[in-house]
C-alpha cells in the first residue's frame, strides 16, 4: 500500500483513526486463537471508521488498488478470522457502537456492528426484553463479529444461536456498495435470503455495519442446578434423557474430570475425587411452580445415572458459586500445559456420548491429555488438547489427533465447527466436510461478491 493511498484514507476517517506505528500494527496482528504470531501477518494500516459511509469509501479505495481488507471486531475469535494474513488494512469497527433504535412494539433492536453483545443484553433487559445469544466472550465480543461467526453460547440449547435473532443487515460489499438485507417483517421470501448468506461468512463476502435483531420477552425467573456424576457418559445420558422427556433447559454445560481437576487447582475449589463429570443446568420461566417442576423432573432423571451430588442454587450468590466451575475452565485448562489446542465440533445431540467416547480413545491412542467440555444440550463439544508444541514429535501427534477428532465428528453426521467458524485453523479440513462440489459452490459465491478477493483473504479456503 503506497503512502498516497494511506493519506487518502487518513483524510476520510481522520488521522487519529489511522494507525501504522509498529506497536499498533503488532496489536492488530493476532486474535484469541492459537495461531502462532508471524511478522507477515501484520497489517500495513489499521483503520477505525466511524460510519457506514466511511466503510464504503475505504472499501472503494481498497477495491480500486486491490488492497486486502480484514474486518475486525473485538478479536475474540478462536480460529484466526481477524488475523490479517495478507497484510493490507485491518478494518476495525470498534467506533461503531451506537444502539440506534429499540422498537418495543415489534420486539426488535437496531445496532451498529461494534456494539458489545452484553450491552445489547443489558439495554434490552431494562425494557423487559431478552437478546439470548451468549457466547463465552459476550462481555466484550461485538455484534458484528458474532454475526460474522454465527456465534452460539450456553443458551443455544433452548434459544438458538445468533442467526435465529438476525432479521436484517446493512452490509458494505467489496467494491464499496452498501446493501440492506431483510427487515422487520416476520415473513420475507423476496428473492434470495441474503441475510442468512452473510451470517457466518467470516467477513469474506462483505462488511456488516448494522443489524436488526429480534428480541423475546425476558423470563421473569431462573435458577441453576449443579450435578456431579461418577463419569462423563452419565452426564451426557442425563442431558439426552432430559431433552427427550420434554425438558429444555436454558443451558446445559458439561465438563469432564480433567476440567474439574484443573478448575479445582486453579481456583482452589474443592472437588470430590470420585467425581468424573459435572453438569451445570440453567432453567428459566415465568412462574415459581414451573421452575420447581423442572427441578424435580431433572432430579428424577439424574438419579437414574448415579448422581454423586445435586445442588440447587438458593440465591444469586450460590448461583455464582455453581457456575464458577464452568466459567473458570478456559484459564484453568490453559495453566496445565505450555500449549493448548482448543477445538470446536458439533454433532447431533444423540451422538454426543458416542463422540465423547471416541475422543477419549483418540487421547489414549496418541498418548495425549484431552480435556472435554461443551454445550451438552446442543451437541457442541470443545475438546482441548494439552501439549507442548515446541516438541516436534508431540506436535505431530497433536495434529494427527485433531484430524481424527474432526473425522469422528463427521462420521456421526456432525460438523467441523459449531460456533467458532473455519478461519485459518480449520482450512485444511473443510473439503472433507463439504466435498468438492460444496467447496466449489462456496467459492462461486465468493467470486461473485468479491471478484478481486480483497475481503479477509486467506480464510476458509
Amino acid at each position: 500500500m503506497n503512502e498516497s493511498v494511506k493519506e487518502r484514507i487518513r483524510h476520510l476517517v481522520g488521522r487519529e483513526n489511522c494507525l501504522d506505528g509498529e506497536l499498533d500494527l503488532f496489536g492488530y496482528s493476532y486474535d484469541a486463537s492459537f495461531v502462532p504470531l508471524e511478522a507477515k501477518q501484520r497489517p500495513e494500516l489499521v483503520v477505525r471508521p466511524g460510519t457506514t459511509e466511511e466503510v464504503s469509501q475505504i472499501l472503494k479505495l481498497a477495491y480500486e488498488h486491490a488492497i486486502p481488507v480484514t474486518p475486525r471486531g473485538a478479536a475474540s475469535g478462536r480460529t484466526g478470522g481477524s488475523i490479517p494474513v495478507a497484510g493490507g488494512i485491518s478494518l476495525t469497527l470498534d467506533r461503531m457502537t451506537k444502539i440506534l433504535e429499540l422498537d418495543a412494539a415489534n420486539m426488535m433492536v437496531t445496532v451498529e456492528a461494534g456494539v458489545r453483545t452484553s450491552d445489547v443484553y443489558d439495554f434490552c433487559s431494562t425494557q423487559g426484553l431478552f437478546y439470548p445469544p451468549d457466547p463465552a466472550s459476550w462481555k466484550f465480543s461485538t455484534i458484528g463479529g458474532n454475526i460474522a461467526e454465527n456465534a452460539g453460547g450456553m443458551r443455544a440449547v433452548k434459544y438458538g444461536v445468533t442467526k435465529n435473532y438476525v432479521m436484517g443487515l446493512e452490509v458494505v460489499l467489496a467494491d464499496g456498495t452498501i446493501i440492506q438485507t431483510g427487515g422487520k417483517a416476520i415473513k420475507n421470501v423476496t428473492g434470495y435470503d441474503l441475510t442468512s448468506l452473510f451470517i457466518g461468512s467470516e467477513g469474506t463476502l462483505g462488511v456488516i455495519t448494522k443489524a436488526i435483531l429480534r428480541l423475546i420477552p425476558l423470563p421473569k425467573m431462573r435458577n441453576t442446578i449443579q450435578i456431579m456424576f461418577p463419569n462423563l457418559e452419565a452426564g451426557c445420558l442425563t442431558v439426552q434423557k432430559m431433552l427427550v422427556s420434554g425438558i429444555t433447559p436454558a443451558a446445559a454445560e458439561i465438563m469432564d474430570k480433567i476440567c474439574l481437576e484443573a478448575v479445582s487447582k486453579y481456583r482452589k475449589i474443592p472437588i470430590n475425587p470420585e467425581v468424573g463429570s459435572c453438569l451445570i443446568i440453567e432453567i428459566d420461566g415465568n412462574y415459581e411452580p414451573e421452575i420447581e417442576r423442572q427441578i424435580e423432573a431433572i432430579r428424577s432423571i439424574a438419579d437414574d445415572f448415579d448422581t454423586l451430588s445435586f445442588r440447587v442454587a438458593k440465591d444469586s450468590k450460590e448461583t455464582e458459586e455453581l457456575w464458577a466451575i464452568r466459567r473458570g475452565i478456559s484459564s484453568a485448562i490453559a495453566s496445565l500445559a505450555p500449549d493448548r489446542i482448543g477445538e470446536d465440533i458439533s454433532v447431533p445431540r444423540s451422538a454426543f456420548p458416542e463422540v465423547v467416547r471416541r475422543i477419549e480413545s483418540i487421547a489414549k491412542k496418541f498418548n495425549l491429555t484431552v480435556a472435554v467440555y461443551g454445550h451438552a444440550g446442543d451437541g457442541n463439544i470443545h475438546p482441548s488438547i494439552l501439549c507442548n508444541l515446541k516438541n516436534p514429535e508431540e506436535e505431530k501427534r497433536v495434529h494427527e489427533a485433531v484430524e481424527e477428532i474432526f473425522e469422528s465428528a463427521l462420521a456421526v453426521g456432525g460438523t467441523l465447527s459449531g460456533e467458532h467458524g473455519i478461519g485459518i485453523t480449520k482450512k485444511p479440513y473443510i473439503r472433507k466436510a463439504l466435498g468438492d462440489s460444496g467447496v466449489a459452490t462456496l467459492k462461486a459465491i465468493k467470486i461473485a461478491l468479491d471478484p478481486k478477493g480483497i475481503l479477509n483473504p486467506g480464510k476458509i479456503w
